[in-house]
């Protein structure tokens, strides 16, 4: 269970986590909390999800919301990537609950985690906020968390720039791409990371779940930073679309997550089911007037 487990009591000595479950927990409605006591013992690991009761339940959304994507496109598998590793954390998470999401829905995942290795480079400009990030912040500590990976996980070490092409030269097809977790900081590295979404539009899902992390703090704004990056993403971009989920908070139970903020869907408009969508419905639909 993602709120006993060993990582996130180790948490539980600092300040910032005891004020997120204050604000993003305790101020939500008393019998939603009672309620989540009964899900957390006897409910099933999608309801678990569904009350946030799962550690990074951003990844659990994305995973899930990935899972039954495949699903309705006829995928039994999707590739999962996460830009900006650091200590592995993240990445071993994404692992886990992939793990419980294939139980529930039958899909698999392959996994794939961007990193130096050796903590962030030097900033480029005034976009990768030198005044919140400097270089060889984030380190890794690669045998350790190389250990700590299943066969379906896999760590791509190196500058982005320099491990993008040949990681595009794959095919995505029959597993593609579901999920971008982008957590580099940088201006620039969010601009070259997003260069995973330029190939063909069969090598996706028709609808890519994003998580932008660094966008909560006083100083990041849409000129700087990874919302930089995907504002000028879509503006360069005819048939890619980067766009926040805006209604995602009023299908949530709980509505105060931060997380909810911080998730995007890149559109891919060009996928052949966007273009020639195959015919579900064999009727015309018809909407009941209930006035006459």
């Amino acid at each position: 269970m993602g709120f006993l487990s060993k990582g996130f009591l180790s948490k539980l000595k600092y300040i910032y986590i005891w004020k997120r479950i204050f604000y993003e927990r305790l101020t939500e409605p008393l019998h939603l909390n009672i309620i989540s006591v009964f899900v957390f013992f006897f409910g099933s690991y999608r309801q678990k999800c569904e009350f946030d009761l799962v550690l990074r339940n951003n990844h659990a959304y994305a995973l899930f919301k990935a899972a039954d994507s495949a699903l309705r496109e006829g995928k039994q598998k999707v590739t999962v990537i996460e830009f900006g590793v650091a200590s592995g954390a993240g990445l071993c998470n994404l692992q886990n609950i992939a793990k419980k999401i294939t139980k529930v829905t039958g899909i698999s995942f392959n996994i794939f985690g961007f990193d130096t290795g050796e903590g962030m480079p030097p900033p480029e400009s005034y976009k990768d906020h030198p005044d919140l990030y400097r270089e060889g912040d984030f380190p890794m500590d690669f045998d350790k968390l190389q250990r700590a990976l299943d066969s379906n996980t896999k760590l791509i070490i190196g500058r982005i720039e320099e491990t993008m092409p040949k990681f595009k030269e794959q095919d995505f097809e029959s597993c593609p791409i579901a999920f971008l977790s982008i957590d580099v900081d940088y201006y620039s590295s969010a601009v070259k990371a997003l260069e995973i979404l330029d190939m063909n539009p069969d090598q996706y899902l028709s609808r890519v779940t994003l998580y932008l992390d660094d966008l909560q703090e006083d100083m990041h704004n849409s000129w700087c930073g990874e919302l930089a990056a995907i504002r000028e993403f879509s503006d360069s971009h005819e048939f890619r679309k980067i766009e926040r989920h805006t209604f995602l908070r009023g299908y949530r139970i709980f509505k105060n997550a931060r997380w909810i903020d911080h998730m995007f869907f890149a559109h891919i408009l060009d996928h052949p089911l966007r273009v020639a969508p195959p015919l579900i419905k064999p009727e015309k639909v018809i909407l009941h007037n209930p006035h006459i």
